[in-house]
C-alpha cells in the first residue's frame, strides 16, 4: 500500500486538503495516504493473483486487491414501468445493471463506504444483509444525474439515459444503487487514489464511465442474433445454445440468468425433476482484471470459477423465452 511524502514545497502547498482527505472518508484500508497513487508507474498487477493477495505489498489504489473476480451484469427487461415519463428501453441492445467486485473466493460484500451512499432506497438495508450489520440510511440528497451535471460529462448522461435503465423506478435510483452498494467495494475507487486535490464525485463519475466502458465491449444482443436467437414471443430457445453463442463470442462461459415460472411448473415440464427459470432476464461476464478496472485490462473467467452454476435456468430443449419487448417500451431510432 502506498504511503510516501510530498516534498516540503508541495506538502505545504495542499496540507489542508490532504488532511480532509484522511479524515473525511471512510475507504477499504483505514490509514491511506492521498499522495503517490501514480499508477502509470506501477505493475499492472492481475486481481485474484498471489501478487494482489496482500493489500501491504501493492498500491490499492493501482492493483484492485479488494474485490478482484469483477461481474459485468446486464438485464434483459421488456418494460420500464416509467413508460409514460419517457423512460424507454434500447432497441436490439440489453441493458446495464453494473459492475461487481465479488471476493476473489465468489463471495462479496456491499455498501462498503456509507460516507458515500447515494441510495435512496438501499437493498439490502444493512452492510451485510442481516440484523446484525450496520444499517445503511436511505439517501435525500440530489439526485446522481446532479451530482454528474457540473463535471460537464453530458454525452456520458445522455449514454446512460439510453442503456442503463430501470425497473419501475427512475434510472438514477438504479445509478446511484450499483455506485453505493457495489463501487465502495472497489480499492481502486477509494477516494484518497484520487489524490490530495479530489474533487468531490470525482470518483462516482469515473465509476459510471468504467462501467459504460465495459458494457460496450459486451454486446449481448448482436451476440446471439450471431446465432439466430432474437427476442420472441412465440419461439423459445434452449439454454444450451444461448451458452454456446455467448462462450463462443467471450471466450468463456457467463452466467445465463433466468426469472418467471419454473420449468417443472409449467405445462411443458409437467412432471420434469427441472426446476430452472424460464425467462430470460440477466447476464453476468466474469473477469478479472489487471491494474485498475479503469484501465480496462481484462482477463475474461468462466462463471464457474469457484465452483459455482453457470446459470438458475431450465436445462430442457427450447424451454427458455426469451421475450420481446412491451409495445411502446422502446425508444425510436
Amino acid at each position: 500500500m502506498a504511503s510516501s511524502h510530498f516534498s516540503a514545497a508541495a506538502a505545504a502547498a495542499v496540507v489542508s486538503v490532504s488532511m480532509l482527505a484522511q479524515t473525511a472518508y471512510a475507504g477499504l484500508y483505514p490509514g491511506l495516504s492521498t499522495a503517490n497513487h501514480t499508477c502509470a508507474l506501477a505493475d499492472p498487477v492481475l486481481s485474484c493473483s498471489k501478487g494482489a493477495a496482500d493489500p501491504a505489498k501493492v498500491d490499492t489504489c493501482c492493483v484492485e486487491t479488494y474485490g478482484g473476480l469483477l461481474l459485468q451484469t446486464q438485464f434483459w427487461n421488456t418494460y420500464t414501468g416509467l413508460e409514460a415519463e419517457g423512460q424507454l428501453l434500447p432497441p436490439n441492445s440489453w441493458t446495464i445493471h453494473g459492475l461487481w467486485p465479488d471476493f476473489c473466493d465468489g463471495t462479496y460484500t456491499q455498501y462498503c463506504d456509507l460516507s458515500r451512499q447515494y441510495d435512496p432506497e438501499p437493498y439490502p438495508n444493512t452492510t451485510t444483509g442481516t440484523p446484525a450489520g450496520e444499517p445503511v440510511p436511505p439517501y435525500t440528497g440530489n439526485s446522481i444525474e446532479e451530482l454528474i451535471t457540473p463535471f460537464g460529462k453530458y454525452d456520458l448522461l445522455a449514454y446512460m439515459k439510453k442503456f442503463w435503465i430501470g425497473l419501475n423506478q427512475s434510472d438514477w435510483i438504479l445509478w446511484a444503487h450499483e455506485f453505493s452498494k457495489h463501487a465502495t467495494c472497489f480499492s481502486t475507487f477509494d477516494v484518497e487514489c484520487y489524490g490530495p486535490l479530489y474533487r468531490k464525485n470525482e470518483d462516482l463519475v469515473d465509476f459510471l464511465e468504467t462501467v459504460v466502458s465495459y458494457f460496450e465491449t459486451l454486446p449481448t444482443w448482436r451476440w446471439l442474433a450471431c446465432k439466430g436467437i432474437h427476442p420472441s414471443n412465440s419461439t423459445a430457445y434452449s439454454l444450451a445454445d444461448i451458452q454456446g453463442a455467448l462462450t463462443q463470442k467471450y471466450g468463456v462461459l457467463p452466467y445465463v440468468g433466468c426469472s418467471g415460472p419454473k420449468y417443472n411448473t409449467t405445462e411443458a415440464g409437467k412432471g420434469s425433476l427441472d426446476n430452472g427459470g424460464t425467462v430470460l432476464t440477466e447476464m453476468w461476464y466474469y473477469m478479472y482484471v489487471a491494474g485498475r478496472p479503469q484501465d480496462g485490462r481484462r482477463v475474461p473467467v468462466a462463471a464457474d470459477v469457484n465452483g459455482g452454476k453457470t446459470s438458475n435456468c431450465a436445462k430442457a430443449e427450447g424451454a427458455v423465452w426469451y421475450y420481446e419487448r412491451t409495445a411502446g417500451s422502446e425508444w425510436t431510432q
